[in-house]
């Protein structure tokens, strides 16, 4: 069968213009601001219009532990909230944008594949709107105010040791992890070690993905902790008055991002955290808006839902006061297969013994998901035409003994339509009335125990070891009297421990958290685990090397 590429199926969509999207929405003109024909921003002031609305239902997609072989959440997603509206229903999608680093490294694009794609994928997947071009000179430009202020005096005092504010760009450069600048004589600056940061993994994209509106984006950028003084005492970017100015580079980029699936639904996409790093959830702007303007909103948390979920839930869900209707876990038989032993090249292979040793994995997800956070879920199996029925009989009736539904999802071939048996369970999961929602810690718990909490109940270890570096960090963040916040891991997405190479469901392990870093602006405290980067690096074969433009401007390559 001659398949067509993502970006060949994107490129011959009839696309709708966005005032027409807008005008399905019940947006009017005065709140939308076009970027071309098929973007555009909506004012987030829109949400005071709509304050008293009552909120749709709200359900999350998330996944079993990433694998070569692929699961395709946003694909899933996409497609559901597609299935949705062909059910009738009034639902749109809830989508983070994509960081330029993947798209040019590892995966390629990341507006969902086949026929369920959001629409235009190339500028998606590129500049977009500029939101995330915003964000890395926001915080650069906090950069060079520290150091700024060094160099012209430094009446705060700052220790030049002690500057942890880093710099940031879209892309995956690991020559720019640890670096020394400052070089060259006095008028150059102060001699130190600095470093990158991708920018999707700045301080500055979670706090525009945090934000309630412009007054709370403003507090939270001066409440940034930048450096530290020669007495231990921290400094923030609002004592070095740069927050109405950071506010300044993203006014724009805090409203978020309205365009189309493939079958002509609205979707926003807007925000792009890592959720291996930070939180991975698009903004809450975007998501409390789609609420008041539909009955459904489909969104979903990045990796597995040992990450991006667990962080949805007890970051985003408790600071914006959100309850989650239903969960959708995306898996496929290729995948649980690679989680149990089988050879990469042997995937498309009927073999029973392989994927029951890596049904663990889905289980562990299933398990978290129904028991820790008290929702109810439904697995989608993302169909391959290799899958055989006695391999999903298998999925069927292990998931069963969970009390969970199983329904196959055909999205990437059939959009929406092969969506909506997918759809139908998860309106019948909401529709039971059992959601029994929870977070998994309180916010009076300390900071070791919110790790433990997730260490050993999300991700089945049997508990935490600290490097002296994270002690003292966890010390520093009581005596500032932060251990209240709640905990971002950053921690390998290719397993449910920090080890990526332990599939399946590892077992007697311990999570070794090296560094906590204090991510005051956000309103979160950073674990760092294992040999987790916040600068990836691009792989062998970089996607970059087959990506091309030809002289009409055709992009091709993406995917």
């Amino acid at each position: 069968m001659n398949y067509k590429s993502d970006i060949e199926i994107a490129q011959q969509a009839k696309l709708k213009p966005i005032s027409e999207i807008a005008k399905k929405l019940g947006i009017g003109e005065e709140y939308i601001e076009s970027y071309g024909r098929y973007k555009a921003k909506i004012d987030y002031n829109l949400l005071k219009k709509y304050e008293d609305a009552e909120n749709g239902k709200l359900i999350l997609v998330t996944a079993i532990t990433p694998t070569p072989a692929g699961e395709g959440k946003t694909t899933t997603t996409v497609g559901l909230g597609d299935a949705l509206n062909r059910l009738g229903k009034k639902a749109m999608i809830a989508l983070r944008e994509p960081s330029l680093g993947p798209v040019f490294g590892v995966k390629g694009g990341a507006a969902g594949g086949g026929y369920s794609q959001v629409l235009p994928m190339e500028d998606i997947n590129l500049h977009f709107t500029g939101d995330i071009h915003a964000i890395g000179a926001a915080n650069n430009l906090l950069a060079a105010m520290v150091d700024n202020h060094i160099h012209q005096g430094n009446a705060l005092n700052i220790d030049v040791r002690r500057i942890v504010w880093r710099r940031a760009m879209d892309m995956n450069d690991r020559q720019l992890r640890s670096i020394v600048n400052g070089l060259g004589g006095k008028g150059n600056g102060v001699p130190r070690e600095d470093g990158f940061d991708i920018t999707v993994a700045s301080e500055v994209m979670a706090i525009l993905c945090l934000s309630a509106d412009i007054d709370d984006l403003k507090q939270r950028l001066a409440n940034i902790i930048v450096a530290y003084d020669r007495d231990g005492r921290p400094i923030t970017a609002g004592m070095l008055k740069a927050q109405g100015a950071m506010a300044a580079l993203l006014k724009e980029a805090l409203k978020p991002n309205l365009v189309q699936t493939l079958e002509g639904n609205p979707a926003f996409v807007h925000g792009g955290p890592f959720a291996n790093i930070a939180h991975g959830c698009n903004s809450i702007i975007a998501t409390k808006m789609a609420l008041k303007l539909n009955d459904y909103v489909v969104t979903e948390a990045g990796f597995g839902a040992d990450l991006g979920a667990e962080k949805f839930f007890d970051i985003k869900c408790r600071k914006a006061g959100l309850v989650p209707d239903a969960v959708v876990i995306v898996a496929t038989v290729r995948a649980l297969k690679h989680h149990g032993g089988a050879a990469r090249d042997r995937l498309g292979e009927e073999d029973l013994e392989a994927l029951k040793k890596g049904m663990p994995n889905l289980l562990k997800h299933v398990e978290n998901v129904t028991q820790k956070f008290g929702l109810p879920a439904v697995v989608a199996i993302n169909r391959f035409p290799s899958d055989s029925e006695r391999e999903l009989d298998l999925i069927r009736e292990q998931c069963a003994s969970y009390g969970v539904d199983v329904a196959l999802s055909e999205v990437w071939g059939k959009g929406g339509k092969g969506g909506e048996a997918l759809a139908q369970k998860v309106l019948a999961a909401i529709e039971k009335g059992q959601n029994q929602f929870r977070l998994l810690y309180r916010d009076e718990d300390d900071i070791m125990e919110k790790i433990r909490k997730i260490a050993v109940e999300i991700y089945g270890a049997k508990g935490v070891a600290y490097s002296a570096q994270a002690s003292q960090g966890i010390k520093q963040a009581g005596e500032l009297g932060l251990s209240n916040l709640p905990v971002c891991m950053a921690k390998t997405q290719y397993s449910l421990s920090d080890n990526p190479k332990l599939l399946a469901r590892p077992e007697n392990f311990e999570i070794t958290v090296r560094e906590v870093r204090i991510s005051a602006g956000a309103g979160f405290i950073v674990a760092i685990t294992g040999d987790i980067m916040t600068m990836p690096g691009l792989p062998r074969v970089p996607a970059a090397e087959s990506i091309d433009v030809d002289s009409s401007g055709r992009i091709s390559g993406l995917f």
